[in-house]
């Protein structure tokens, strides 16, 4: 029987599921900043969060649209998705296509703006997040 090391169970035991949504309306994608004192603090990213354990992905991201931006939401399919590994901690991210029912309004105190394209790639966003912007950016994906 293989015996798993120290770091390897440390790692495995930092590895955080992440939701996000991509919304897009009138070729304006919605993006949040994320707040000091957070990991990755100031980055902009796709509104989103962390799965509670036994959640479902779809689950998670409509929990996550509500808390932070009082919004309801239909989950479509999943766009992208991608694993990373940052020196603390490592992330399984996955993309969602998603429409908002209503107007969404930040509820913890976190900036909001709907991106063009071209502003999208002016944005400092996550080492993670990387290929689905170049991906958006370049105009080959949509939250379609």
């Amino acid at each position: 029987m293989s015996r798993v090391s120290h770091e390897e169970e440390l790692r495995v035991a930092s590895l955080l599921v992440v939701t996000a949504a991509v919304v897009e309306r009138g070729g304006r994608f919605l993006v949040t900043r994320r707040q000091a004192g957070v990991h990755l603090e100031g980055y902009w990213e796709f509104p989103g969060g962390k799965c509670d354990a036994g959640e479902t992905l779809e689950a998670c991201l409509v929990r996550e649209l509500r808390e932070e931006l009082a919004v309801a939401a239909r989950i479509g399919a999943e766009i992208f998705s991608v694993a990373h590994d940052y020196s603390d901690r490592s992330v399984e991210l996955h993309f969602f296509a998603c429409d908002l029912f209503g107007e969404p309004s930040p509820q913890i105190g976190q900036e909001m703006r709907w991106v063009t394209r071209a502003e999208m790639a002016a944005l400092p966003f996550p080492p993670a997040d990387e290929e689905l912007i170049r991906t958006i950016v370049s105009g080959s994906a949509s939250s379609r």
